[in-house]
């Protein structure tokens, strides 16, 4: 079942149940690309957009009462999920986004104009470019969807799923503060740290990158709406940009302000450019705790097994018994799409011409995503892995124990040549340092000990570094 719409290019056919209209349904021939649609959340973001214009453009005296009511109310139930099968245009569209907004603006007509007692696909009494897209372009519309998007799951998702990581690994700071074991660098043996210091090293990573995140929320609350075509703002009124992003402000809970300079964020993507660095950095930092927890909690028998995460499935087909680190693993992978996804926003960002970058649908998807997929696995590796680790204190005395970096405080006292031949012997005749110093008698064996004790190595030393000879 079809019903005929009109464009400036002819007749369409629209099918009957949908409420799109013709630029909708030729895009949707015109891009079948890859099945990948632009974020809701974006949708949701245009959609709060619309509504603020509408209310501006009310007040402004553009509209009428019964207009602006009818684009509110489809706006609102679009950004309520309502509508969520009505946008399925293709992320690989034009690459102002117009597509997206024309979508947004014909589902929103549509709907108003059945709100109002008149039939879809009739363009009256609202029309789709007359009344709901009424002082915009796409774009200003597209980047400053993607600024709010982006905003709002950084305030909504990832900083407290991040607070929620970093409040965990706190606890288990706190928690392994007593728990000695062996340091490592270049994989390689190194000298002991405790467990809870490895794990506030995790913590202060997160701890950064909330810094970095929050510092710059205030850079992406200034959003384009009010440029329309080019930055000159051609076509709107010189009061609809800043009533309007007051509506948008109230209706999605922030409060964004107008761009300092349109000509910036209609020709580039430096902001989210920016914010895509930062949610790098924080894949970076994510990766190397997931990775750390993989490694220490390999085995159970033949790895290092010096903690033991939750069993949460069984790893191996084959092989009964096999429990694989799941979480990290999981983790990984999506800080490695996130690492993915930046390139391809940077070459967005650099795709700014003239007067508009004209990557927006791919930089908008990219960075939605990888803020949704990170909030995502930050819980999930905080709730169902960090917060579960048990520490294996056998297995960390064991190999601290065998570690010949104990000899590295023994340097301060037989000095560095001497220091390392018995490292060396202790390797090859398969005896720990301490038994070589006590067999050789490097030591009294009262001072045997105090200078092979592991606690004595967890920080600066004046004792142990005072009483060299070497």
């Amino acid at each position: 079942m079809y019903r005929i719409e009109k464009d400036t290019l002819g007749e369409v056919k629209v099918p009957e149940e949908s409420y799109w209209g013709a630029q909708t349904q030729r895009a949707i021939e015109n891009f079948p690309i890859s099945g990948w649609t632009i974020p809701y959340e974006m949708i949701k973001s245009i959609a709060a957009i619309k509504l603020g214009a509408a209310k501006a453009n009310y007040e402004l005296g553009l509209i009428d009462e019964k207009i602006k009511n009818a684009i509110c109310q489809a706006a609102e139930e679009i950004y309520s999920g309502k509508m969520k099968d009505n946008f399925p245009i293709d992320v690989f569209q034009t690459g102002s986004g117009t597509s997206t907004n024309m979508n947004v603006n014909e589902v929103i007509a549509n709907r108003a104009n059945e709100i109002l007692g008149f039939g879809k696909g009739k363009k009256f009494p609202v029309h789709p470019n007359d009344h709901v897209n009424k002082c915009q372009s796409s774009n200003d519309v597209i980047p400053s969807s993607i600024s709010v998007s982006a905003v709002l799951l950084i305030k909504n998702e990832l900083i407290p799923s991040m607070k929620e990581l970093s409040d965990i690994l706190s606890d288990k700071q706190k928690e392994f503060k007593n728990v000695v074991k062996i340091g490592r660098t270049h994989l390689m043996d190194a000298t002991p740290v405790t467990l809870g210091q490895e794990f506030s090293g995790y913590k202060e990573q997160v701890l950064h990158s909330i810094e970095l995140v929050q510092s710059y929320i205030p850079r992406l609350s200034e959003i384009a709406l009010g440029g329309t075509a080019v930055g000159t703002g051609i076509n709107a009124h010189p009061n609809f940009p800043k009533l309007a992003i007051k509506y948008i402000s109230e209706f999605v809970g922030h409060d964004f302000k107008e761009t300092r300079n349109h000509f910036f964020s209609q020709a580039t993507q430096d902001n989210i450019v920016a914010l895509s660095g930062i949610i790098r950095t924080y894949a970076v930092a994510l990766f190397k705790i997931a990775n750390d927890l993989r490694w220490m909690s390999s085995g159970p028998r033949c790895g290092l097994a010096e903690i033991e995460l939750p069993s949460l499935q069984p790893g191996s087909s084959i092989m009964p018994g096999k429990v694989n680190p799941v979480i990290p693993e999981s983790t990984m992978m999506v800080c490695a799409h996130v690492i993915g996804s930046d390139t391809s926003i940077v070459i967005g960002g650099m795709n700014g011409n003239f007067e508009l970058n004209t990557f927006l649908p791919i930089i908008g998807y990219h960075i939605v995503n990888s803020i949704k997929i990170l909030s995502s696995a930050t819980r999930n590796l905080a709730t169902k892995c960090i917060a579960g680790i048990k520490p294996n204190t056998q297995k960390m005395a064991e190999l601290l124990e065998w570690s010949m970096s104990l000899v590295t405080p023994l340097a301060l006292k037989i000095g560095y040549d001497k220091a390392a031949e018995l490292a060396k012997r202790s390797v090859l005749e398969g005896k720990t340092v301490r038994q070589l110093v006590k067999e050789l008698k490097i030591l009294p064996d009262d001072d045997i000990d105090k200078v092979l004790d592991p606690k004595s190595m967890l920080e600066p030393n004046a004792e142990i570094v005072g009483s060299g000879g070497g």
